[in-house]
């Protein structure tokens, strides 16, 4: 059974040796001191059982049971590694001395020394401190039967409860229980009893219970007072804000954590500061009523109702305002006509990336709006600028402005073109080649028509000769094709002139180089030039020319009378 017991204590012990590595993993009381060494002296009871194998006179070995009970001393010094393992040096001393007898013929009180070590574990309290232990060493045994003392190996194994009070280093180990295997071999003494001398010898296995009681001196503590006493070291509490910088609205994490605390305790956390409320040992504060700024948060860690023992800590975080976004028009292109469209990209960037509305505005015509961009269209626009005023809003209310301006340019008219607006034709009267006769009526009468509708227009008379004309006759030196010409067009405007009242500045003549005895009427508007338009005329110089005194026009006959050229008709 002993050997058990031991074996059960040494496969535990290497498992609390490590259990020390993590604080929260420390046994016992955390708020306990733990003193690093300590010295035991106490009374001591030893009931020691066994078996000796006395050697008789015929030679035989007869076993013989027995049990003594002896009282002692026994001391112990202690030195701790950490908080709960420690080393122990232990003697004890039972009966040594009453009377054993001469060491040649010993006695049977059995006086036993014992010296050993070995490895304490224990669980710190305030007040009360229980411990286990397991010892190996030596014991000095005094035969139970007339043999001198001798040495031989011991176990033990047991544990026990001191307890301290006031604050002072003495305590009281209120029991010590254990128990001892020990084995001595006595060996061979010789003596006389009556007239025969006898040789006794023997073996001795003793099982024994051990219990003490006595007095305890502490050293200095791993923490808190030297003397290992006093009040105890309050818990420590360590603060944190996540994220300890936000926007308005967004949440912060404040979380306390505490070290140090006693278990059985009961624990409260108290918070203070801004916008604070709750407890416990993470807290949320709401920032969305607070104002731009850094604010601090204090907490408090209370253990129990009684000992008052606390901790507190502080942490800050800063809240932000939300910065408003910034926003950019870009409009392309930058110049319009009135049939055409002008698009106004917007570039917004808000600082944290909040979701954005966009929206366009303008008085001056119709505008489609479409995510980030605007259509603006021409249609219907007066020629000038165009300005187009954009914003944009996040979800928190902010905005920002911007203006695009867009040129609307209207398209001067195309240029005017000369257009023929009708012919004579002066084939009818042989004997009078030059003269404006009834047939020319209706197509002059459109022409002052045309003149007086258009203001600002002109008419330019064009005459033309035969190839007959232009070709000098036997009695002739001289052809008369170009006086033909310009007397044609000279007559012709004197009738506009005269009949018509057209103003003579708005009429020019020229002559031209198609073959035939007509005359060409040209309506010349406003910014047309008529060289660009007719080609291969020549003014005619009207001081050279004289029109032709000639009767009234009256109604031309319907058998003389020719259309007026159609005033869509292709200039030559």
């Amino acid at each position: 059974m002993c050997r058990v017991v031991v074996l059960a204590f040494a496969v535990l012990l290497p498992s609390s040796l490590g259990a020390q590595v993590a604080t929260s993993q420390v046994k016992g009381n955390p708020n306990a001191p733990g003193p690093r060494w300590d010295i035991f002296a106490g009374y001591s009871m030893l009931d020691p059982r066994g078996t000796y194998y006395p050697v008789q006179p015929d030679g035989s070995v007869l076993p013989v049971s027995f049990k003594v009970e002896k009282t002692g001393l026994l001391e112990a010094a202690t030195f701790y590694f950490t908080r709960n393992v420690g080393l122990q040096v232990e003697s004890g001393q039972h009966d040594l001395f009453t009377n054993t007898g001469f060491k040649s013929t010993g006695s049977s009180n059995s006086g036993i020394f014992t010296i050993g070590s070995g490895l304490i574990y224990r669980w710190p309290g305030v007040h009360l401190t229980p411990f286990v232990h397991g010892l190996g060493g030596g014991a000095d045994v005094d035969g139970p039967d007339h043999e001198p003392y001798t040495w031989g190996p011991i176990i033990v194994a047991g544990g026990g409860l001191d307890w301290y009070f006031g604050c002072h280093n003495i305590g009281i180990r209120l029991f010590e229980a254990d128990y001892e295997y020990l084995h001595a071999n006595s060996g061979v003494s010789h003596g006389s009893l009556a007239a025969d001398n006898f040789v006794w010898a023997d073996d001795e296995n003793i099982n024994a219970i051990r219990l003490a009681a006595g007095l305890v001196f502490r050293g200095s503590s791993f923490y808190g007072p030297v003397s290992g006493c006093g009040p105890m070291p309050p818990p420590v509490l360590a603060c944190a804000a996540t994220p300890d910088v936000v926007f308005q609205g967004e949440p912060v994490t404040i979380t306390a954590t505490a070290s140090g605390l006693n278990p059985k305790q009961t624990v409260t956390y108290t918070w203070s500061g801004p916008g604070v409320s709750g407890s416990g040992e993470v807290l949320t504060v709401p920032t969305d009523s607070l104002a731009p700024g850094t604010y601090t948060v204090k907490a408090t860690v209370q253990e129990g109702t009684k000992s008052l023992q606390s901790a507190s800590c502080e942490t800050s975080f800063a809240v932000r305002p939300w910065e408003p976004p910034t926003l950019t028009c870009d409009a392309s292109p930058l110049t319009i006509h009135p049939n055409e469209n002008s698009t106004i990209t917007l570039t917004a960037r808000s600082p944290q990336n909040l979701p954005l509305t966009y929206e366009c505005k303008t008085d001056a015509g119709p505008l489609v709006m479409n995510g980030n961009t605007a259509t603006l269209s021409g249609i219907g626009m007066k020629e000038g600028p165009v300005t187009v005023n954009c914003s944009v809003k996040d979800n928190k209310g902010h905005s920002a402005n911007c203006n695009a301006s867009v040129t609307i340019k209207v398209p001067p008219p195309p240029n005017p073109h000369v257009k023929l607006i009708c012919s004579i034709e002066f084939s009818r009267d042989a004997q009078h080649p030059t003269r404006v006769d009834n047939e020319a009526k209706a197509c002059l009468d459109q022409v002052a028509l045309d003149l007086q509708q258009q203001p600002d227009a002109k008419v330019v008379v064009v005459g033309e000769s035969t190839s007959a004309e232009r070709t000098p006759k036997k009695h002739q030196k001289v052809a008369k094709g170009a006086e033909f010409a310009a007397q044609r067009a000279v007559n012709t405007k004197e009738y506009l002139v005269t009949d018509k009242g057209i103003d003579a500045t708005r009429i020019s003549v020229a002559t031209g180089s198609t073959d035939g005895d007509t005359v060409e009427n040209y309506l010349v508007p406003s910014g047309a030039t008529f060289t660009a338009d007719v080609n291969g005329t020549n003014p005619v110089d009207e001081s050279m020319v004289k029109p032709q005194v000639r009767k009234p026009l009256g109604a031309a006959p319907e058998h003389h009378h020719k259309k007026a050229a159609e005033s869509t008709a292709s200039p030559k």
